[in-house]
């Protein structure tokens, strides 16, 4: 009897590519280091003005697996979009190309997938920098337990996995959906992956599939946050994902997307009160305002210091939060904590010098048992 082997899937990835010559080749080189063998790369040099372009020829030349389309610059939803209209995998997925694949990434999300039959995976990412691998313990606590063929209702709280490129997506199920990135706009993650959440059934791995770059060449995304423009990206964003959240209709996951999800990053923009201008502290509010005003972020999961933070930017009590902000970025330790004689309750404790606490709602003091 003669046996025949299965062909491996073949898997999509979509690099969209600009300004990346000191990193190009190492994504590549990763992709071309996969344990799973079968797959093609559509290079998307999105109008580079450096050796982008030239450097993904080259690796176009030395492997014919990889294709290169050259383009104007639009962006990076754009380029993604653009790629997407040139695959023909089963799966599909996208590699930033100045990040990298540890070598069976694709191995475990198409292992993952072929076994359990859901619509896409998601693995976990570990964040490179200053030559450190460090997975993020809000990262690590998503995908912990691993999960086959779950739904948002059952895990809401992964619609904080944002990220595009550490997911495969049955590219069937993908253009069934007609899924396609925001252009130029910011961010543009988590509208698209927010929908995918809420329309799939997926599979939840706790293998590291992706190794974030952090870079430090004047793109960091410190400096990007402090600009007007990159704020009025997010709160555009976050408008997308929440009303897919609220067409869903699931009251539930819409509690658990505004508390743990959205909220989940504003306290890099508190770090960034002190010095910010009038502009932006304006929109930072007004943002606050649209997304909390009825719920306030006094409930949200955010640090005790940083819902305290939220709670005096929706009081418009702009010298007080850069005032708390201040004094927390000088301490060495946590913020300092007193229990309540009577109620056994936790607050946090500040210097009167920094904020009377006297004109502060208790709840926006309040510490949790599980913080204390």
């Amino acid at each position: 009897m003669t046996w025949f082997r299965r062909k491996q899937p073949l898997v999509s990835v979509v690099v969209p590519a600009y300004g990346v010559e000191e990193w190009l080749g190492e994504a590549l080189r990763s992709l071309v280091q996969q344990s799973h063998t079968r797959w093609e790369a559509v290079v998307v040099d999105d109008g580079s003005v450096d050796r982008t372009g030239e450097i993904a020829d080259e690796w176009a030349h030395r492997d014919a697996r990889i294709t290169v389309l050259h383009t104007a610059n639009g962006g990076l939803g754009a380029a993604r979009n653009v790629g997407l209209r040139h695959v023909r995998g089963d799966y599909v997925t996208f590699l930033d190309s100045d990040d990298v694949l540890p070598p069976t990434a694709y191995s475990a999300l198409v292992g993952a997938l072929e076994a359990s039959g859901s619509d896409f995976a998601t693995g976990s990412i570990v964040r490179w920098e200053n030559g450190q691998l460090n997975e993020p313990p809000w990262m690590r606590r998503l995908h912990r337990p691993p999960r086959r063929g779950t739904t948002a209702a059952e895990h809401p709280e992964i619609l904080g996995d944002v990220f595009a490129t550490n997911k495969l997506f049955r590219r069937s199920w993908w253009e069934a959906q007609q899924l396609a990135f925001p252009e130029r706009v910011r961010y543009e993650d988590q509208p698209l992956t927010t929908r995918a959440y809420l329309r799939a059934r997926f599979d939840v791995l706790d293998e590291v599939v992706y190794h974030w770059r952090i870079r430090e060449d004047g793109t960091s995304i410190s400096q990007q946050r402090a600009s007007v423009a990159d704020l009025r990206d997010r709160w555009e964003t976050k408008r997308m994902a929440l009303a897919s959240v609220r067409e869903a209709g699931n009251p539930a996951i819409e509690d658990v997307f505004l508390d743990r999800v959205l909220a989940g990053d504003l306290w890099r923009y508190f770090l960034l009160l002190p010095g910010a201008g009038e502009e932006w502290w304006r929109i930072l509010r007004a943002g606050i305002l649209e997304f909390w005003g009825r719920r306030s972020l006094v409930t949200s999961g955010l640090p005790p210091v940083h819902r305290l933070t939220g709670w005096l930017v929706e009081q418009d009590r702009r010298a007080d939060a850069v005032a708390v902000m201040e004094w927390f970025a000088g301490l060495e330790g946590g913020a300092p904590r007193v229990q309540d004689a009577d109620s056994g309750r936790w607050r946090l404790s500040l210097p009167h010098r920094v904020l009377d606490e006297s004109t502060v709602a208790p709840q926006a003091l309040a510490v949790r048992d599980h913080e204390v």
